[in-house]
């Protein structure tokens, strides 16, 4: 499930991206009845994919698998037909035994409100 419409990197290596909550999305089917809000869940995989565009480079081959999602705060309700934008930074990269560690800061914003942010972690590990 792709959840990224857009996406860029900037000169300072940030990645940008968009995502238009569809009015028909799936995961807002009751939840709530009558008053759909997008599952937090749902914002930390949106972040994620995002963030994945800072490791493009090192896919190939690779398996990327969350390690960790840290300091999540929900700050606003993101609803079907709002328009998401989404920064994610890289924090660092550690080379571990099990795979190329990435540490991302990743905030999903709503017409520049702020509804989502967190430290998101993700292991890349060969393929086998």
């Amino acid at each position: 499930m792709l959840l990224i419409d857009e996406v860029s990197l900037d000169a300072e290596g940030v990645a940008h991206g968009i995502y238009r909550i569809p009015e028909d999305a799936f995961y807002v089917q009751g939840h709530f009845p009558g008053n759909p809000i997008v599952p937090g869940v749902i914002l930390c995989e949106i972040m994620a994919q995002c963030s994945a565009f800072l490791m493009v480079d090192r896919l190939p081959g690779r398996n990327t698998l969350y390690r960790g999602i840290d300091k999540v705060k929900f700050k606003g309700m993101v609803r079907p037909g709002d328009v998401c934008e989404i920064t994610c930074r890289l924090l660092d990269v550690v080379e571990t035994p099990a795979g190329i560690v990435f540490n991302v800061d990743g905030r999903l914003s709503v017409s520049s409100r702020l509804c989502c942010r967190g430290q998101l972690e993700f292991v890349l590990t060969p393929q086998q």
